[in-house]
């Protein structure tokens, strides 16, 4: 498989966390959104949303939006399990991980930011809009998962775990201020310290920089 992918995406990232837990290999085909790389005829003959990830299967069938990536790859490689428990708790477990897919990414993503700068907002201005959302977002996604296990949901990391690492890294980088939310960074520096998170880390990527 194909992953086009930039290297600080947050969705992208949920997915490279994901092919590394259920162990499948893939290539890296970097997209640089900064530069615009989205937007060319070729990479939109792929994805028409003009963003990342793109997961291009060994067959040359496409599979775009993270979220959507996630289930396809729940379903077709069940193992590790990325949601368990009985039909609620899988639930419980989908909501909290959409309470930052949903809530959290889509006004901070590039397209959002870049739009925010047009409009004359300057770059403190967008900074504080986007530590404004991540605060919100975490202060619920805090309230959704559970108190007394290791991970978000359980003893192994799953789809929660894996769409709150990617924001935590954003939130690092625009210096919110985490000393609220000590139950995520506990978390993170549980999954940071598995080799699959840890290859999956922006930093670790091959266009890095």
């Amino acid at each position: 498989m194909k992953l086009y992918s930039y290297w600080r995406s947050t969705t992208a990232y949920r997915v490279r966390i994901a092919l590394n837990l259920k162990a499948l290999p893939f290539e890296t085909v970097p997209v640089d959104l900064v530069a615009g790389a989205q937007n060319s005829p070729d990479y939109l003959a792929l994805n028409p949303g003009h963003g990342v990830p793109t997961l291009v299967l060994d067959d040359g069938r496409v599979l775009t939006q993270s979220m959507a990536i996630l289930e396809w790859l729940e379903v077709e490689y069940p193992e590790p399990a990325l949601l368990t428990g009985a039909p609620l708790d899988r639930a419980h477990q989908r909501a909290a991980a959409m309470s930052i897919a949903a809530d959290i990414h889509p006004v901070n993503n590039l397209k959002v930011i870049n739009k925010l700068k047009g409009m004359g907002h300057s770059g403190e201005e967008t900074v504080a809009w986007m530590c404004d959302w991540i605060h919100r977002g975490f202060s619920a996604f805090h309230s959704l998962i559970r108190d007394d296990t290791p991970f978000c949901f359980g003893d192994q990391p799953g789809l929660a775990d894996i769409c709150l690492i990617p924001q935590l890294y954003n939130a690092h980088r625009w210096d919110l201020d985490l000393a609220p939310f000590s139950r995520l960074t506990d978390i993170e520096a549980r999954c940071l310290a598995l080799r699959e998170f840890d290859t999956a880390r922006p930093e670790n990527q091959p266009d890095a920089s």
